[in-house]
């Protein structure tokens, strides 16, 4: 059959006739499977229909509705307009997402996000100093940091509280958010409980809305110190951070700028929640 002139009848007008021809010319092309080439989605050497290495159908892109090949980055057929959703259209895709002028805004964008990602991961991890009653974040908590709630029944409110933040925080920045969201409830009303709060459980209070996305009250939170410590490093962090998730980069902005005003004093008066959060103190530098 493939050796032979092909002779078409006439009686097909149009697109049938074209649609047969197409289909005779690739039925020819594709029955010569003992030809080597190449292929065109991961460059091995290949032969037959499809490429044993990856999958790939071999012998070019032909259109679902018409028949017709198409090039490896078409997104509609030129035949008939159907559109194309194959290997070659997403490589193209992808190409132009990341390549040409647009690649410094993709880099940008990905570092921005990393940027991000590690902003938060440090405002809510505590420095490795911690008052004795109150294990650091990623210490085991009631032994093995796992399991049961620790027992708060010996613990004072604020102890108990405390002990709660650090379970949250430890399953968050491991990554285990189905603890955290376990114990995130307990955690906010242990503190709640504990009012009167000094400056630091306020602020872990903060955290702990942010975390659960509760971020008018983060910020509620923040205030509270504000209002008796306008230049409190680590609410003035908790706010901005806060504002950003909520989308107010102005206010954020404004919470930085004090935050760096007023830096250099407010280390230099070695408060202790300074030091028991030195990780993100630190950092704010």
């Amino acid at each position: 059959m493939f050796g032979s002139t092909i002779r078409l009848p006439a009686e097909l007008p149009g697109t049938d006739h074209d649609y047969w021809a197409t289909s005779l010319q690739r039925d020819e092309q594709m029955s010569k499977g003992d030809k080597t080439t190449h292929c065109t989605e991961c460059g091995k050497p290949a032969t037959g229909n499809f490429c044993q290495e990856c999958g790939a159908q071999l012998g070019g892109n032909f259109c679902n509705q018409c028949g017709v090949e198409l090039a490896p980055s078409a997104g509609f057929c030129n035949q008939c307009g159907a559109p194309v959703d194959g290997p070659g259209r997403r490589k193209a895709a992808a190409a132009e997402v990341v390549g040409g002028g647009n690649l410094p805004w993709w880099i940008a964008g990905v570092s921005m996000f990393v940027l991000i990602i590690v902003a938060g991961v440090n405002m809510v991890q505590p420095g490795a100093r911690s008052s004795p009653a109150v294990p650091p974040v990623g210490a085991p908590v009631g032994g093995t940091g796992t399991g049961g709630p620790p027992d708060l029944s010996s613990m004072s409110p604020r102890e108990a509280a405390d002990r709660l933040f650090n379970r949250v925080m430890t399953a968050e920045s491991g990554g285990d958010m189905g603890q955290a969201q376990q114990f995130m409830p307990m955690a906010l009303a242990a503190y709640e409980r504990a009012r009167p709060l000094d400056h630091d459980g306020l602020y872990h209070l903060s955290v702990l809305n942010r975390v659960a996305m509760n971020l008018e009250e983060s910020i509620a939170n923040a205030a509270e110190v504000l209002a008796q410590n306008p230049d409190h490093l680590l609410a003035l962090a908790a706010a901005a951070q806060a504002a950003i998730e909520l989308g107010r980069p102005d206010e954020a902005e404004a919470y930085y700028r004090h935050l760096v005003e007023v830096y250099g004093v407010e280390m230099a008066s070695q408060k202790p929640e300074y030091l028991d959060h030195s990780g993100i103190t630190n950092d704010l530098r």
